[in-house]
């Protein structure tokens, strides 16, 4: 049975965490989507883009997801909105659920460091000469703890963990996570198929 919970046109931009501090009720907070940066997969998100659905769903109204699997929800998200980086976001694990038990620990652990938004794009526009499509409205309806991300410089800024990476606007660090996750694509995904 397929888990995507909206029919065709749904899409996912993954954004990479900085595991800092998980507080002791399991809330963390961040970036899922920072604006104006071109993705691996050649987007980029534009302020505003997520202003109406927000208005229209609320945090509330966005799923709180382990790997895009609608079958597996493993928190709420309590905060999300627009500020001039990009998509903030604040949300809580659900204690005594086994996947976000485990998705505490990876995260504690730096295991896993990615969150990855689903939404349906409502209006694009696409720069000919480079390329890159330029996503002006989207509709949001979950926010996904992933394994691989696909936005680099979005990080998770509050989640207590063992280790502390490189600051967001590092760009050097930058461009070599993003060297990195494209190997590490390249390895698992060698005929570029869609994740």
């Amino acid at each position: 049975m397929n888990a995507d919970p909206v029919a065709p046109g749904f899409e996912r931009k993954f954004a990479n965490l900085i595991v800092d501090r998980i507080e002791a009720n399991g809330t963390f907070a961040g970036y899922a989507s920072v604006f104006g940066m071109v993705d691996l997969g050649k987007d980029v998100v534009e302020p505003g883009t997520f202003a109406k659905s927000l208005r229209r769903r609320k945090a509330s109204g966005i799923r709180m997801l382990y790997q895009h699997d609608a079958a597996q929800p493993i928190g709420v998200w309590t905060e999300i909105r627009e500020d001039r980086r990009g998509l903030f976001v604040r949300g809580r694990l659900t204690p005594g659920v086994q996947r976000a038990d485990e998705v505490l620990a990876l995260l504690r652990s730096g295991a896993l460091d990615g969150l990855s938004i689903g939404f349906k794009a409502v209006r694009t526009r696409r720069h000919q000469p480079s390329g890159v499509r330029h996503i002006i409205e989207a509709d949001l309806w979950e926010i996904s703890v992933v394994t691989f991300p696909m936005q680099p410089a979005a990080r998770v800024e509050t989640v207590k963990a063992e280790r502390r990476k490189q600051p967001a606007d590092d760009e050097a660090g930058v461009r070599q996570l993003t060297r990195e996750i494209r190997h590490a694509i390249s390895i698992i995904n060698p005929k570029g198929r869609s994740l």
